[in-house]
């Protein structure tokens, strides 16, 4: 089904695949290849490195300087976005930035805080020249494609599924930090990625959809990181037997397997998509050279996917439903054991009683956002239920177009209609069934859903609270089918449905009517509009000379989610005012991180207020007690004192900022590791002064509660150090172990050494 080249390998006009092995270059001979460029030089023939090179601002293309074209974000991220960009001296958005409102829509929340922050992007939006949707109008990424993707561009998104490859634009998805460097004109700094080619061939049987296929790579490639951080390009004859809402769907989700970003080869089926939506301009024609060279080779026959589905708590958990249904129980043994370790015993998790009869039954099905809300998801899913009943038990089925457009248009063909009578809930534009803000199930339930994630209580239950349900993700039309059957669980491919396809019709009225679009004229004289919750950034202080941390969680899961690290849900309200979200933190995995990263944080503020920190923590006289039988001249002039947590292998999952920003407002320091999930959770720690320290898997010479003290961090970070000696401090001693630190550019280094990114622009 897929396979993975264990070596490098060259495509030779878009049709024949060569490792790159002793045999390549006997192959590429036979191949009657022109004169063959060496490897460096057929990098470049590759899609993604001509789109790098015409973004690079810098003189070479090792060590990249990335402007984009556009900008996007949603509303759980623009207020810190701006916020932060207004604290450095804004003056106007310098390309298109497009504020859209898909996750705090509801504002269910808080009272006025949401619709609040909402009324100040519309403002901001006046006041800097950029665009605002109005909520339940689409989806951040539903709106990008149809409205501002282009091929060959680049778009940055304060969201981690910013992915429209599909359509020719490499898009990424960053913490907001990264967006704030490109609204002042600064550059998105990365060493040249590495190119996977996905190399497809065959076409989808009947039943098959993109998450099918997306699972199926994604559960092939995480747990081995053969695509993390690197750049997924989709290629090979297969590409065209997918539709491009197809091609979308997959493209999508390609954020789970951690690679850095994506892009398809274009053909006269994206020309199609631009001239649907009045933007046939816009459409650019991409493919490799006739010779181009790829880091590695991911072989995938579409014909030989079958429908899958990722049981919890994570997306590349998967099977196929066939194998699922065939080995039921040893399946749901595992999800249990697997969850031990996710859920770290706080509640008594079980499937086994979904069995009923020898089947697997669930109570919810969801189809919605950047995922399943697409036009051809839905009318697929209206396919099979028409004339069919959910039935009126526990299973309830909602789905959520991905746009206004969308959602005309299936009102306007009768597949809304059909949903309908079929017992389906349809609903507006919202990404909340996606991160936790809507369609929460009951307690010990399991919801299908065509989403993008599902992390433990990632679909809203609280594990303090002594709530647990759970998610697998499906394909919309398996979604459906198991739908026509009641909530069994029930692959598309065992019914026999007609999938009609039905032609797509973009009114651009709709965001014509209600679309702020400035046209990128800025209005100087509009005055923001500030709800009482929408809080500016504390004052955060500089590197210290000298540092001391205390430890104040220890999570040694295999890899820890941002939604482990600051929860989404209802917190997102929250979002608008940092102290207020940082009492969020670590409130699902450690509840006890706060207060004790509070208790550290007043001993920084009593140095910062020339007091003693002994007196604000007594348990530091041993500290200083232990550093001056070595460090005699460390006092409170030249030391901080901050908080760190360790975990194994932080910031899977979401781009959110806050992850990081949330620990950096409670007194956090550093976080040490033995890898980091994602490259934009560790730009997310530098962005905001945080050490980003590693250590080797297996070593561990500190636990929860101990002390580190490391001397003079401040002129190690300013010499480039790689590795940091640092000591545990204990029973009056001090005990030598070594932090070590990966590549940071000349301005990463600096914004440690101020103290944020919001320091380092002030200057």
């Amino acid at each position: 089904m897929i396979e993975l080249l264990q070596n490098g390998a060259w495509l030779v006009n878009g049709t024949q695949v060569i490792e790159d092995n002793t045999e390549a270059p006997a192959r590429l001979a036979e191949a009657a290849c022109p004169a063959v460029p060496s490897k460096e030089e057929a990098r470049k023939g590759t899609i993604a490195y001509g789109i790098l090179e015409a973004h690079n601002t810098a003189d070479n293309m090792d060590k990249l300087k990335i402007r984009f074209d556009k900008l996007t974000s949603h509303d759980i991220t623009y207020v810190g976005i701006i916020q932060t960009a207004r604290a450095s001296g804004l003056e106007k958005f310098p390309m298109p930035y497009v504020l859209t409102n898909c996750h705090n829509s509801l504002c269910a929340v808080g009272g006025t805080i949401n619709e609040d922050d909402h009324m100040f992007g519309l403002t901001c939006a006046k006041k800097y020249g950029g665009i605002y949707v109005p909520p339940h109008q689409a989806v951040i990424h539903q709106f990008a494609r149809e409205m501002l993707a282009c091929g060959g561009a680049m778009i940055l998104g304060s969201d981690s599924h910013t992915r429209y490859g599909a359509l020719g634009t490499m898009a990424m998805g960053e913490g907001g930090p990264e967006l704030v460097k490109q609204l002042l004109n600064q550059t998105y700094d990365i060493n040249m990625p590495g190119i996977i080619g996905v190399y497809l061939t065959g076409s989808p049987i009947p039943g098959v959809g993109p998450q099918d296929v997306a699972l199926a790579i994604i559960g092939k490639v995480f747990k081995n990181g053969y695509v993390n951080n690197k750049v997924m390009e989709f290629v090979g004859p297969g590409v065209a037997s997918l539709s491009a809402d197809f091609r979308i769907g997959i493209d999508v989700m390609t954020t789970e397997t951690t690679c850095l970003s994506s892009i398809w080869k274009t053909d006269e089926t994206i020309r199609e998509f631009y001239e649907i939506h009045g933007r046939e301009a816009d459409y650019k024609e991409l493919a490799p050279q006739p010779v181009a060279y790829y880091d590695g080779m991911i072989m995938i026959d579409l014909s030989e996917i079958r429908p899958m589905i990722a049981m919890p708590f994570h997306p590349s958990n998967t099977y196929t439903i066939e194998e699922m249904n065939a080995n039921l129980a040893d399946v749901l043994h595992d999800c249990e054991e697997k969850a031990k370790i996710s859920l770290d015993g706080q509640v008594d998790f079980t499937l086994q009683d979904k069995v009923h009869n020898g089947r697997l039954y669930v109570e919810q099905g969801i189809i919605a956002g950047c995922a399943g809300g697409g036009f051809e998801n839905l009318c697929a899913a209206a396919d099979i239920l028409k004339g069919r009943s959910i039935g009126p038990d526990e299973f309830t089925l909602s789905v959520y177009p991905a746009s206004t457009p969308i959602f005309m248009e299936l009102v306007k063909n009768g597949a809304a209609a059909d949903l309908m009578a079929a017992g389906a809930i349809v609903k507006t534009a919202f990404c909340g069934p996606c991160f936790g803000a809507g369609d929460t199930p009951s307690n010990n339930s399991l919801s299908i859903r065509h989403s993008t994630r599902n992390f433990p209580n990632r679909e809203g239950s609280k594990l303090q609270n002594g709530q647990i349900a759970s998610v697998a993700l499906m394909d919309a039309r398996s979604i459906a089918a198991t739908a026509a059957n009641k909530g069994y669980l029930t692959p598309a491919t065992d019914l026999d449905v007609e999938i009609k396809g039905r032609k797509y019709y973009f009114d651009s009225s709709i965001y014509a009517n209600r679309v702020f679009d400035s046209k990128g004229v800025a209005d100087p004289s509009v005055e923001i509009k500030f709800g009482p919750n929408i809080k500016d950034w504390p004052a955060m202080s500089p590197l210290p000379e000298h540092m001391i941390l205390k430890v104040v969680s220890e999570i040694h899961d295999p890899v820890t989610t941002t939604d482990e690290l600051i929860p989404s849900g209802e917190t997102s309200s929250y979002r608008s005012n940092p102290l207020g979200l940082a009492e969020f933190t670590l409130s699902r995995k450690d509840p006890a991180y706060v207060g004790r990263a509070k208790e550290v944080r007043e001993a920084q503020k009593a140095i910062e207020a020339g007091k003693c920190p002994v007196e604000a923590l007594g348990e530091l006289k041993e500290v200083f007690q232990a550093i001056h039988s070595q460090f005699e001249e460390v006092d409170n002039t030249n030391v901080g004192i901050g908080s760190t947590i360790f975990a194994v292998k932080p910031g899977d999952g979401s781009a959110r900022e806050q992850a990081a920003s949330c620990q950096k407002v409670l007194g956090g320091w550093a976080n040490i590791a033995n890898e980091y999930a994602t490259k934009r959770y560790r730009s997310n720690l530098i962005n905001w002064g945080m050490l980003p320290f590693l250590i080797p898997e297996g070593e561990l010479p500190f636990a929860n509660g101990d002390y580190i003290f490391i001397p003079d961090v401040k002129k190690a970070v300013a010499s480039k150090a790689t590795e940091f000696t640092a000591y545990k401090a204990e029973n009056g001693t001090l005990k030598e172990f070594t932090l070590h630190m990966g590549e940071l550019t000349d301005d990463e280094r600096e914004i440690i050494l101020k103290g944020c990114l919001i320091n380092y622009n002030r200057r």
